[in-house]
């Protein structure tokens, strides 16, 4: 259970950090942003990307002995793929649930349709690599101490956030 509990701690706390990203390049640089579809403050597109990284990468590290280097580039290269799948299949699925757009990278050079280029995925490896090496290390001291009731209450305002978000949109 407390495996389960770290997992949803990872997914909230990096929804969170995503949200604060967003927030911070639309108010600075990106005014026409949109950041995110739901009311309080997280986007978890961000919370399942991290999660979904961080499983993959300790079930390649984990049963495989790979060099320092190896693992550079092997997240890199995944986080870059995983995470502009998850942002293409988010693109597509807030277009027909909530028939709303929210990024566009048709001006991109090397863009696949309105919702993902290379651009931005090499964004992606690179702040994967970020998260994996230096953000993790220091916020896995904290998110192992976040208390159970803690994370459960999050996790049940998370849910009535989504909940109200589906059915106001």
């Amino acid at each position: 259970m407390r495996k389960l509990t770290y997992y949803i701690n990872i997914f909230l706390v990096y929804s969170i950090i995503g949200f604060i990203i967003e927030t911070t390049l639309k108010t600075f640089f990106f005014k026409h942003m949109n950041n995110g579809i739901m009311y309080g403050p997280w986007i978890p597109v961000y919370g399942l990307g991290s999660v979904l990284i961080i499983i993959i990468m300790r079930l390649v590290f984990n049963r495989f002995k790979v060099p320092r280097w190896l693992k550079i580039v092997l997240v890199f290269i995944i986080s870059m793929i995983v995470l502009s799948l998850i942002e293409l299949l988010g693109g597509i699925l807030i277009e027909k649930i909530f028939n709303k757009v929210f990024w566009d990278y048709s001006d991109l050079k090397f863009n696949i349709g309105h919702y993902i280029a290379l651009e931005i995925s090499l964004i992606w490896g690179v702040m994967s690599l970020v998260v994996v090496y230096i953000i993790k290390p220091l916020l896995d001291k904290i998110i192992k101490k976040i208390p159970s009731i803690i994370t459960y209450l999050v996790l049940f305002i998370f849910l009535i956030d989504a909940v109200i978000t589906f059915l106001k949109t």
